[in-house]
């Protein structure tokens, strides 16, 4: 496993041969509350990982025992003045959209705390693999403003308007067993697994042909919320994408000849 830091609050770790990338929340001082340096941090990362063909899937951690993060500094805002709050934005809002933007499936490993834009940041990925410790939640109206790192937009999209109207305008806390229940995470593991279960439903993921992987992804993004007609469009380019990629032949010929494909990546 090799390791790379950006700032002093993100760490890369690329496992076994580089296909899966781990990319871990790592303040612990502050339960990796989201401050401007580390979303700058979070920003770089996301944007050298983006570009990284070798990186099929990515996995967001956390390496505090007792928070995935605990969304926005609010100790570093409480300094700022209104001006510094605006220039602060394109930089915090860039940071969740680097992480929604990624080109590969991406995977959230969440224990503990995932509040406010730790939330948003799970709600970022493809999806969110939650311990029965996790406790998540959009609580922004109770300090005064409202989810800005996508949350009124990613939420309901998992759950239904109704639903995501009922958690934002009570800023209450889940628990992780009705969390699943709620479709607000996707699979429960043991207390202390998540992380173990995201990497391994990583590297299952990970098995599959990169091309593929980054079509299929660009497909099911782009074609939600569409009607039905246009989404299929969506899908026909995404296919026309891969169809005549080295890892299509690769695939049908590994398929014939009985064997374990070996992707070329283009």
């Amino acid at each position: 496993m090799s390791e790379e830091r950006f700032g002093e609050f993100v760490l890369v770790r690329r496992h076994g041969d580089g296909h899966v990338a781990e990319l871990a929340l790592d303040r612990p001082k502050a339960m990796n509350a989201v401050s401007t340096a580390m979303a700058q941090s979070l920003g770089a990362a996301c944007a050298a990982l983006a570009e990284d063909r070798g990186v099929r899937v990515v996995v967001l951690t956390s390496t505090h025992e007792r928070a995935f993060c605990v969304g926005a500094d609010l100790k570093e805002r409480n300094s700022f003045s209104d001006a510094d709050l605006l220039r602060q934005r394109p930089v915090t809002r860039g940071a969740y959209t680097a992480v929604l933007e990624l080109p590969q499936p991406t995977v959230a490993a969440v224990h503990g705390f995932a509040l406010g834009g730790g939330f948003e940041l799970a709600l970022s990925c493809d999806v969110i693999v939650a311990d029965r410790t996790a406790v998540v939640g959009l609580p922004e109206v109770s300090v005064g403003v409202i989810p800005g790192g996508g949350g009124t937009q990613l939420l309901p999209r998992r759950v239904g308007a109704a639903r995501a109207a009922e958690l934002v305008f009570t800023a209450r806390r889940v628990a992780a067993e009705e969390a699943r229940e709620l479709g607000l995470v996707d699979q429960l593991a043991d207390e202390g697994r998540d992380r173990e279960d995201a990497l391994e439903l990583a590297s299952r993921m990970a098995a599959n042909s990169p091309v593929g992987l980054r079509a299929a992804k660009r497909a099911l993004r782009l074609g939600h919320g569409l009607d039905l007609r246009a989404g299929l469009e969506v899908e026909d380019a995404a296919w026309r994408s891969v169809a005549f990629s080295g890892d299509r032949a690769e695939g049908v010929a590994a398929f014939n000849e009985k064997r374990a494909p070996r992707w070329p990546g283009e």
